[in-house]
């Protein structure tokens, strides 16, 4: 398959599931499973960062100590409608040093409607994306592999994002890790795909989220049963790592 053929599909793919869900709040933030799936993948961030600005030889790091989120370099590839940039916003982060890459028009319209305008956002095939390399100190993914079923772009993405990176820098990586038997339009990223696309990097892992059927049928019951059966880390079906670009 040509790189071309699989982002039309990928595009494909995107518009079948928006039907599928057309009318339906699986993902509103009022939804209770869908408020502990954020605030525990946030939480999780925000520690995975904070460790990782103080650890000797991160981007994130200067001569006079850890840098303030005013001056990271950020890029998110498959941004949506700009929902982690907002949040990235809310650390501190400054417009002008992120950057949104987004494959499908509509989102990205979506994402310049609500983001301020000193943000950049690129349309189009993130692989090719003009980014400088060398010159960011976080690059972002949140399931957007999974959505790609082409190893050969798989392996074009992962490069790009890795060249884009400062020494020191890291790649912040959230998605699931096994496949959805019924959604064959999604595969499954497990740690050992993710290494094998970053063999150079050094991995440090957190797995999150309460596998989303049994999070939905959980809530039903009760929105304290979430955390009662996220406790059981193998009912967890994503992963949170930072996979950083030793120096």
């Amino acid at each position: 398959m040509t790189q071309d053929r699989e982002l039309q599909a990928i595009a494909q793919r995107y518009a079948r599931r928006d039907e599928r869900l057309a009318g339906l709040e699986r993902y509103s933030l009022l939804r209770p499973e869908v408020w502990q799936m954020l605030h525990e993948r946030q939480a999780a961030m925000l520690r995975l960062l904070a460790a990782h600005r103080a650890a000797p030889g991160s981007s994130l790091s200067g001569p006079d100590g850890p840098l303030p989120p005013a001056e990271w370099r950020m890029t998110e590839v498959g941004c949506g409608a700009g929902g982690n940039l907002m949040d990235l916003l809310r650390l501190g982060a400054l417009p002008q040093h992120l950057t949104g890459i987004e494959l499908l028009p509509e989102r990205l319209d979506a994402a310049r409607a609500a983001l301020p305008q000193q943000l950049r956002l690129l349309a189009g095939d993130a692989s090719q994306a003009a980014v400088e390399p060398g010159s960011q100190d976080l690059v972002l993914q949140s399931t957007v592999f999974s959505s790609i079923l082409d190893d050969a772009l798989q392996r074009r993405l992962a490069d790009a994002m890795w060249r884009w990176l400062k020494p020191g820098g890291a790649v912040l990586w959230y998605d699931f890790i096994v496949d959805n038997p019924r959604n064959p339009d999604v595969r499954g990223m497990p740690m050992a795909r993710v290494r094998a696309l970053f063999p150079q990097g050094r991995a440090t892992v957190r797995r999150v989220t309460l596998a989303p059927p049994l999070a939905r049928a959980a809530c039903r019951l009760h929105p304290a049963a979430y955390r009662v059966l996220n406790t059981i880390p193998l009912l967890r079906s994503h992963v949170l790592a930072l996979i950083t670009k030793t120096p």
